[in-house]
C-alpha cells in the first residue's frame, strides 16, 4: 500500500499526475478538494512560477483553489493519457494534446519587464483567474515532458500495487521511490527468506 503523502521530486508533469495513488480500496484522488490541491501546491511553490501569487499579492482564497480543482483535473486526466502513450512510444489521444494546448492558451505566459534598481529583469506573468493560470503553468510542463526524448524512459514504478510513475536518473532503478517501494520490496523480500520453513502448517 502507498502512503498518502504525494510522491514529489520527478518532473512536475509527473508529480501532477502521481496525486492519483491506488490503496487497497482503489485509487485516491490528493488534489480532490482545496485543501487538497492547496497543500500539493506547498510542495510544488518553486515550480509553479506565474501561477501562484507572489510576495505582496493577495493569496489564494479557499474560492480561488475551489474553481482550480477542476481544471487542475482536467490537465492531469490530459497529461495522463499522453504520457502513458508517449512513454510507449505511441501516439497519443488527439483530445489529450487539446485539452492541454487549451490550458496553455487560456493564461499565456508574458515575460516582464522591470528595473530592480540594478537591472532588467523578465519574469513569467499570466493574466487571468487562479485556475487557468495554474492549469497554463501545469499544461506547459506536460508539453516540455512530451517533447523531451526522455519521456520514452518514463517508468511506472515496479511495485504490483503501485502506480506511481517516475523519470529514473539510473537505468537500474524500478521504485518510484527507494523510501516506500522499494523498501517495502526489501522487507518482503526478506520476509520471504527468512521465514521457518514450517511456518505454512
Amino acid at each position: 500500500m502507498i502512503d498518502l503523502v504525494p510522491l514529489t521530486g520527478e518532473p512536475l508533469a509527473l508529480d501532477l499526475v502521481n496525486t492519483r495513488p491506488r490503496t487497497p480500496d482503489g485509487p485516491v484522488d490528493l488534489i480532490a478538494t482545496a485543501e487538497g490541491l492547496r497543500a500539493w501546491l506547498g510542495l510544488q511553490a518553486g515550480r509553479l512560477a506565474g501561477a501562484l501569487p507572489e510576495d505582496g499579492q493577495a493569496p489564494l482564497t479557499d474560492d480561488d483553489l475551489a474553481a482550480a480543482v477542476s481544471a487542475v483535473h482536467d490537465v492531469r486526466g490530459h497529461a495522463a493519457d499522453a504520457i502513458d502513450r508517449v512513454r510507449r512510444g505511441l501516439r497519443p489521444p488527439e483530445d489529450a494534446l487539446r485539452g492541454l494546448n487549451s490550458a496553455q492558451r487560456a493564461a499565456p505566459a508574458v515575460r516582464a519587464l522591470a528595473w530592480n534598481g540594478a537591472a532588467v529583469t523578465a519574469v513569467p506573468r499570466r493574466d487571468g483567474p487562479p485556475g487557468a493560470r495554474l492549469s497554463a503553468v501545469l499544461a506547459e510542463a506536460v508539453a516540455e515532458l512530451l517533447t523531451d526524448p526522455a519521456v520514452t524512459t518514463v517508468r511506472e514504478c515496479a511495485a504490483d500495487d503501485c502506480v506511481m510513475l517516475f523519470l529514473p536518473a539510473h537505468p537500474r532503478r524500478r521504485w518510484c521511490s527507494a523510501a516506500r517501494c522499494g523498501n517495502r520490496a526489501r522487507v518482503a523480500r526478506h520476509y520471504r527468506r527468512h521465514r521457518a520453513p514450517d511456518s505454512d502448517l
